[in-house]
């Protein structure tokens, strides 16, 4: 029988006959409609994010506030073109390239990329758990990131068993939780405004700027949070009585909301090193150690609870992501704990084998990074089709800048792939 969104032979149907004549969107209402950017937004606020930021603040100071704001307009436009798929579609990205690659081992190959995407934002997720478990408590890394992993499956419950509802208002109060932990030590201890203002000059300085620059990015617009995001709308505004115009007005407002909030928090987390952590941390643990000397306990403290709501509810959406990913190209689904175990083995293997966490965190970021081009590549594309989204396709200026931040991700890739290579960094 035919759904909502397809026809009998599976084709998905002209977006424009889908809920073109629902209800309009009044002002009251608006915020009934938010929520799915700001769960997917929880990939740009995870601890892959606060490793890669503190170590281009305590590395390079205030160089490469620049990076993390061009990154952050970047994954606006991303963002909002995933949820618009989703919104407008009723399918997910996974589940529009898992029609069109027709070929199975053409399919299994780009799932297996983006499994290694999801294996990567794990490692990063899980890692970042523990570390604050260890700051906080004490805990052996191990042991922390089975907690972390078991958390994550609570989160998860709680989506199967109560629905996307509930599982943004979970993730939404440890948005708060984050934002609140990295933003307060700036608020106590603000940075230079001048030397903030020259860290908006784009510029590098060597190699190694550019491998923080390249992690950067892989940390903020992620693959698997441009899977996830379709997934999201596409489970949020299933059956709505709101017309599609009426929820792709919404998803703007909730998009601007979430990288807005995402955005500030990143800059947050870089200016709280550059002004606090001594050049030369390489470390979590040494950057909390730093601003416990030089801002206090309690603000420390505030470091790592944020560093653990970060890790806890970013590997959650993660599994998320990867489970969508997995049923969207091979059409299966698996049990949700074996879909854990997939990703969460390696994380728990790097900390069992005694690798420093910290350098983990934002090599896995770099991976994220070539991960990038295989999920924006097809959004663009998608999303410029008429024949997939009708009236609702992009237009030929969003087009554009899409096309242009898809070259300028893919040209630092192969810079940072040469650099890699030739032993430069």
């Amino acid at each position: 029988m035919a759904t909502e969104t397809e026809t009998d032979a599976g084709t998905p149907r002209p977006p424009s006959t889908r809920r073109s004549g629902g209800r309009r969107v009044r002002g009251a209402r608006l915020p009934l409609l938010l929520g799915p950017a700001l769960v997917a937004g929880v990939a740009y606020l995870d601890p892959g994010n606060v490793a890669s930021n503190t170590a281009a603040g305590a590395a390079y100071g205030y160089l490469l506030v620049w990076v993390v704001v061009a990154a952050n307009v970047i994954a606006w436009l991303v963002q909002y073109l995933s949820a618009k798929l989703g919104v407008v579609t009723g399918r997910s990205l996974p589940e529009q390239l898992g029609t069109r690659i027709r070929h199975r081992w053409a399919r299994l190959a780009y799932w297996m990329q983006a499994e290694l995407v999801a294996i990567a934002t794990d490692v990063a997720e899980v890692i970042g758990g523990a570390v604050a478990l260890n700051l906080l408590f004490g805990l052996p890394l191990g042991w922390g990131g089975l907690i972390t992993g078991a958390v994550s499956l609570v989160l998860l419950a709680v989506h199967s068993r109560h629905g996307a509802r509930m599982f943004e208002t979970v993730i939404i109060a440890l948005v708060a939780v984050i934002a609140v932990g990295f933003v307060v030590g700036v608020v106590v201890a603000p940075p230079e405004p001048g030397a903030v203002a020259g860290g908006l000059v784009p510029r590098f300085a060597g190699p190694g700027s550019v491998l923080l620059a390249a992690s950067i990015l892989g940390a903020t617009v992620m693959p698997h949070a441009i899977y996830a995001h379709s997934s999201l709308t596409r489970d949020r505004f299933a059956g709505s009585r709101h017309s599609i115009p009426a929820l792709v007005r919404a998803t703007r407002w909730d998009v601007t909301l979430a990288m807005t909030i995402a955005g500030a928090v990143n800059i947050c987390i870089l200016l709280l090193a550059a002004a606090n952590v001594p050049h030369g941390t390489t470390t979590l643990e040494d950057a909390y150690v730093a601003i416990r000397q030089n801002i206090g306990p309690v603000i420390a403290t505030l470091f790592a609870v944020a560093l653990l709501a970060s890790g806890l509810a970013s590997t959650a959406v993660g599994a998320y992501a990867g489970g969508e990913i997995m049923h969207g190209l091979l059409r299966v689904r698996v049990p949700l704990i074996a879909r854990r175990l997939v990703s969460l083995v390696p994380a728990l293997a790097i900390l069992m084998l005694g690798a420093d966490p910290t350098q983990a965190l934002v090599l896995s970021q770099v991976v994220l990074s070539f991960g990038i081009p295989f999920a924006l590549v097809p959004l663009v594309a998608l999303t410029a089709r008429a024949d997939v989204l009708g009236v609702h396709r992009n237009r030929a200026v969003t087009t554009a800048f899409a096309v242009a931040a898809t070259v300028l991700l893919i040209a630092l890739n192969v810079a940072l792939l040469w650099l890699t290579f030739s032993g430069a960094v």
